[in-house]
């Protein structure tokens, strides 16, 4: 397959200033970057800014961000899924994960996740791919946001929409663990019938029809 990298750089007027939007960032711009502290959802800062430097290195991985001068406020991080998950097991070289997508308490309510994700889709570089995100309600900063388990999810679901990711049924134990989590698909238009077919499989695996 190939993995369509096509850098876009935009600036974004915020109520905190003039941002950068831009990506994928290769490897070694984004090791001389330094993330914003309250980027601490999934590891420390300093331990999630090595995991976006070695994802930024796979052939198939990009780091989209956005940036306060050299400092990132916000990323989204996008790879094949891990080999142990359900989602790795038909052997897809066209699926990729959205694998998430952060931004700091002080920047949000900027539409600055809807800039980054529309910027990683430009000029159709996933166009032959299969691109998916799972979302559970564990992960979710309740708490910061105010919101409550189903406001949250309806703004997930309309950030997803905002690049043509729509909602899909599947039978996975851990989505289906609370009805708040959910499974967003885009199918790129140059995706062949075979992968569609190959991620339904996929997507059930314990019913023989689907």
């Amino acid at each position: 397959m190939e993995h369509r990298k096509i850098y876009h750089c935009e600036r974004v007027s915020t109520p905190k200033g003039e941002l950068i939007v831009e990506g994928p960032v290769p490897p070694e711009k984004l090791a001389g970057y330094r993330m914003h502290p309250k980027l601490d959802a999934f590891r420390r800062p300093a331990e999630q800014h090595a995991a976006l430097v070695e994802i930024a290195g796979l052939p198939e991985g990009r780091i989209i961000v956005a940036r306060d001068g050299d400092t990132i406020v916000g990323y989204v991080t996008f790879h094949y899924p891990d080999e142990l998950e359900r989602w790795s097991s038909g052997g897809l070289e066209d699926l990729i994960e959205l694998g998430a997508i952060e931004v700091a308490d002080d920047y949000r309510s900027c539409g600055i996740g809807k800039r980054m994700l529309r910027l990683a889709f430009a000029d159709g570089q996933l166009d032959n791919a299969i691109v998916f995100t799972t979302e559970y309600y564990w992960h979710w900063d309740l708490e910061g946001s105010g919101l409550n388990v189903w406001q949250y999810r309806e703004m997930m679901e309309k950030l997803m929409k905002s690049v043509d990711m729509v909602w899909h049924a599947t039978d996975d134990p851990e989505i289906c663990a609370h009805p708040a989590n959910c499974l967003m698909v885009r199918i790129g238009k140059e995706v062949p019938m075979e992968s569609i077919e190959k991620f339904d499989r996929v997507r059930f695996q314990r019913r023989i029809m689907y």
